[in-house]
């Protein structure tokens, strides 16, 4: 089979790519339907990454967000026409002590590996998770972000004290709402206090006990754990009001990436016996077990679905520039791609 791939040849600029498939392999071949844009595809596209990243996974086709529909299964493992979360982290060997989403040799679609801008794409069938046929698929599409939110979430479960009343959230984005949406649900009894700086996204965490400017934070306000999703400048900032306002022995979940280093005050992380969490994707497992939530609390992607931004249906390979640029002026939500190219 003769595949199409929209590959991003450099920054701001797409090519199709013809490659040539085996579809009798022990693979799935996925019809794409919906993707939604993420920060890391925008740095790819934008060049705001370092060039020699750059240099090194360029020509590669965007997107790790995604819902796709069975065309072909020679495992026979679905049938045809089933809609399927597409798991981008893509493991080549296992590690009884390391999760999938931390071996150094798993590969990870839009990051040096192609992604989903293809007219098909080749999957192992574990790298995919069922979806009811009910569900909004355009809500669908970022789920993968749901489940990086859901890992760290079980990394903290794992890791940190028993003491759990209250959480602290830093970030009012799309991360910060998922995560605050999550602990709302695993914690119904806990106080959920969320830290921003723009007050119509604060305004959209609705369900959370209190929300605080980041700049008029009370001086004896507490928490027992810290979550810090605001990512590039802003992680350090974040970051020292978390250590400042944590009791002691909490635990700091780090979810923000930032392109630079960053500052701690290890002093204060000493004397408190701080614990900081980092985590990085997710691993199939995890979206299984975000798709069982959606299943058991239909709520929680009902509050999800607020993230729902622009809907943009993608007919010709002009259309993802478009796409993209749009994104770029987007303050809230996800933007999501009806693939129909």
């Amino acid at each position: 089979m003769i595949n199409q791939v929209y590959q991003l040849v450099s920054p701001r600029q797409f090519e199709v790519a013809y490659k040539n498939e085996d579809i009798y392999q022990d693979q799935v071949v996925i019809r794409p339907l919906r993707m939604a844009v993420c920060a890391a595809d925008q740095r790819y596209y934008t060049g705001s990454r370092d060039k020699n990243a750059l240099d090194k996974k360029l020509p590669m086709a965007l997107t790790h967000e995604g819902v796709g529909e069975v065309a072909f299964d020679n495992t026979n493992t679905f049938e045809l026409g089933t809609k399927v979360l597409m798991v981008p982290n893509t493991p080549v060997e296992e590690d009884e002590t390391v999760s999938e989403n931390y071996l150094k040799s798993s590969q990870f679609r839009s990051s040096g590996l192609d992604g989903f801008m293809q007219d098909y794409v080749l999957m192992e069938p574990d790298r995919l998770v069922e979806i009811p046929e009910s569900v909004d698929l355009d809500v669908m599409a970022y789920s993968e972000l749901v489940s990086v939110s859901w890992h760290a979430i079980q990394r903290f479960n794992a890791k940190a004290i028993a003491k759990r009343d209250t959480f602290g959230i830093w970030g009012d984005g799309n991360l910060g709402y998922i995560t605050s949406v999550l602990l709302r649900q695993l914690y119904p009894e806990a106080r959920i206090y969320v830290f921003g700086k723009t007050d119509f996204k604060l305004n959209h965490f609705s369900f959370a006990d209190e929300t605080f400017d980041i700049n008029h934070i009370p001086d004896d306000l507490t928490i027992d754990h810290g979550f810090e999703c605001a990512g590039g400048k802003g992680s350090q900032a974040a970051l020292e009001q978390i250590v400042d306002h944590i009791n002691p022995e909490g635990a700091v979940a780090l979810l923000g990436v930032s392109e630079y280093p960053i500052e701690v005050n290890t002093r204060l992380v000493l004397e408190k016996g701080l614990t900081l969490i980092g985590s990085s994707r997710s691993s199939a497992q995890d979206f299984a077990d975000v798709v069982d939530l959606y299943q058991q609390y239909p709520e929680v992607l009902e509050k999800l679905s607020i993230l729902k931004g622009k809907v943009f249906e993608i007919k010709q390979i002009e259309d993802i520039s478009k796409v993209f640029e749009e994104d770029l002026n987007s303050t809230w939500g996800k933007t999501v791609v009806k693939w129909t190219l």
